[in-house]
């Protein structure tokens, strides 16, 4: 498993159990928005300056495991 994917966690009380960088309230799924639609890491990082790089990445190696799993 990616040691990233510790800074991930899923918790059925906290953001009706989507999966949040851990000790925040902030999706994974709107991290890998941002990016998505032309917002550059140091940019996503300005408007979050409580996020680290190892977050935002933790957030890429999660989707990267979402996506590579069998259905």
């Amino acid at each position: 498993m990616n040691p990233l994917l510790e800074r991930i966690s899923i918790a059925p009380n906290v953001c009706f159990g989507k999966p949040c960088i851990r000790g925040t309230r902030i999706w994974v799924s709107l991290i890998l928005d941002f990016p998505a639609n032309g917002m550059t890491m140091e940019e996503l990082l300005e408007e979050y300056p409580y996020l680290t790089i190892e977050d935002i990445r933790a957030a890429i190696a999660y989707g990267v495991e979402m996506a590579s799993q069998e259905r």
